[in-house]
């Protein structure tokens, strides 16, 4: 046939630019439209952070460099942060062909911390029984529920209607009146 580097015509093949060999392999792979536009996003960004360099000249230090640029000056959640480095894990392993090393020294974006809401039996019963007679819709989203199903619980409407809200604990200051009552209540409040 001919040379390996030459075409039919003669003329040299040119290898696929690097962001062609990207999305060839995120193809290759089946990943989704949004993750092969998320990935080159974060190998563009990789890229114009160390000046326009070829990835194939850098390394595990500058990986880290930028992932710690993202953490530390850019202020990126844990998530963006993991994003970003598997799109450069996938651009080394499998658009380069490159394993890269343990990224030592990687500064982690941490996770923020999320502290359980707990309401005592007044805060539950103060929003409810200030929206008695309200729709179901807006208690729902005074309560923050993503399901109406489950304000329709804690407001004890399943069978008088939407606009029949009233708090098992509005009953009485010592506690249900029903076996129903105190079931519901004790569901709202586990």
């Amino acid at each position: 046939m001919g040379q390996d580097a030459e075409a039919a015509n003669g003329f040299p093949v040119q290898q696929p630019r690097l962001l062609d060999r990207v999305r060839q392999a995120i193809r290759r792979k089946h990943y989704s439209r949004r993750t092969e536009e998320a990935y080159v996003h974060w190998i563009k960004r990789f890229i114009y952070f160390h000046g326009k360099r070829h990835p194939a000249e850098m390394g595990a230090a500058e990986v880290t460099a930028f992932l710690n640029h993202l953490v530390t000056d850019r202020h990126v959640a844990s998530a963006t942060q993991n994003q970003a480095l598997g799109a450069l894990l996938f651009l080394y392993r499998e658009a380069l062909g490159q394993a890269l090393p343990w990224l030592d020294g990687l500064d982690r974006a941490k996770r923020p911390v999320r502290l359980p809401v707990v309401l005592s039996v007044a805060e539950v019963r103060q929003p409810l029984a200030q929206q008695a007679g309200y729709d179901i819709r807006t208690v729902q989203e005074l309560l923050g529920h993503k399901d109406v199903g489950t304000t329709m619980v804690y407001t004890h409407v399943m069978n008088r209607g939407g606009r029949g809200v009233q708090s098992p604990l509005d009953a009485s200051e010592t506690g249900p009146r029903t076996a129903r009552d105190a079931a519901i209540l004790t569901y709202a409040l586990a």
